[in-house]
This record gives C-alpha cells, sequence and structure tokens, in this order.
C-alpha cells in the first residue's frame, strides 16, 4: 500500500527484454534507503518488487499484464518515473489509499500554466468516467491528486509548484500517457451495490 506521496523521480537505467516479460534497472536515491530484496516500490503507480539492488539503482520485473495494462512496456533509458517506497505502518498518512494497481493509462488533453500552479487536463477511456468525481481523488502516475473539474470525456487536477517539479509531471505533455489508479471505494460501493441489486 502506498499514499501517493512521491518520494523522488528515477531514471530508467537499463532495459532487457525476456521471453517473459520486461525487466527493468531504475537509477534513485531516497527509495534505496532501506531497500531490500523482495521490498514493493511503485514505480509511476504500478507496485513493483525488487529483484535485485545496489547502491545506485533497483531491479524489477514486468510481468506481461503489467506490460499490457500500463506503458512502462514502452519506456527506454534516460526515461523518467516517479518513485515511493511501501507506507511503513508507523508512519505518516499523507494522500490517500493507493494501491498501486493501475486500473488504466489516460491521456494528457492539455497543459496549462496557471499563475504559478499548472492545469492538467486528461481524457479518460471509455468506462472510467464513472469513477471519477470533482473533489475526489485520483492517483496519477503514483501521485494522489484531487480532481478540480470533471467533464463527459475527461478531467483536470491542479498541480502546486513542488509537484510539478518533484514529479515526472514536468515531462508530460499532449498526448502522452498516464497511469489511472481510481479512489479503491468507488469500486467497493460499486461492487456492494451491484451485490445489493441481485
Amino acid at each position: 500500500m502506498f499514499t501517493g506521496i512521491v518520494e523522488e523521480t528515477g531514471t530508467v537505467a537499463d532495459v532487457t527484454v525476456t521471453d517473459d516479460g520486461r525487466r527493468l534497472r531504475i537509477a534513485g536515491d531516497e527509495v534505496l534507503a532501506d531497500v531490500d530484496h523482495g521490498a514493493s516500490i511503485s514505480v509511476s503507480g504500478v507496485c513493483l518488487t525488487v529483484e535485485a539492488y545496489d547502491e545506485t539503482s533497483f531491479e524489477v520485473f514486468l510481468a506481461s499484464e503489467t506490460v499490457e495494462k500500463t506503458y512502462l512496456g514502452e519506456v527506454g533509458v534516460g526515461d523518467v518515473v516517479n518513485l515511493e517506497r511501501a507506507m511503513p505502518a508507523d508512519g505518516r498518512f499523507d494522500g490517500h489509499v493507493v494501491q498501486g494497481h493501475v486500473d488504466t493509462t489516460a491521456t494528457v488533453r492539455s497543459v496549462e500554466p496557471v499563475g504559478e500552479d499548472w492545469r492538467f487536463e486528461f481524457d479518460l477511456p471509455e468506462g472510467f468516467g464513472r469513477y471519477v468525481v470533482e473533489k475526489g481523488s485520483v492517483t496519477l502516475d503514483g501521485i494522489s491528486l484531487t480532481v478540480a473539474d470533471r467533464d463527459e470525456d475527461g478531467f483536470a487536477v491542479a498541480i502546486v509548484p513542488t509537484t510539478y517539479d518533484l514529479t515526472n509531471l514536468s515531462e508530460k505533455a499532449p498526448g502522452d500517457p498516464v497511469h489511472l489508479e481510481v479512489d479503491v471505494v468507488a469500486k467497493y460501493v460499486e461492487n456492494m451495490l451491484d451485490d445489493a441489486a441481485v
């Protein structure tokens, strides 16, 4: 479980393609402070397991399902990703409950500076609009964000300078994909209502 408060950005240092999937080596700093074999790290919102590590980087494996459901199958050496270690049981709980289970990818519709802040708009894939509500929580590339506005086909978020500077949002442009994890509470409510209707 994660909070959606990105600790740092990392850089893809190496990519290896195998018959079973893809292996990434990611250079980082903060997330390596107490890393261990088998630890969970959110990589741009995708919960991945550390298979190997050294003082400057860690290695994760992308199974075929991960490659199919995320854009990590397309990242290359030099690409920037958001990193967060799993939430400690005795730590502060900022952000919101983030599982690291990406639901889909959304597409950046527009990026606009607004004073010192930024407004990002995203197009939503069909079928996911019911999970996104104005003032509700969403996770984009592992970042816990609040929905500022909602329209028929997408939504907007306001990005403060710190978030813009410390995450890979500063690398995003219209047409780029982002990982979307909707609020898990919405999915539980939907499931309960479906069960009640049976």
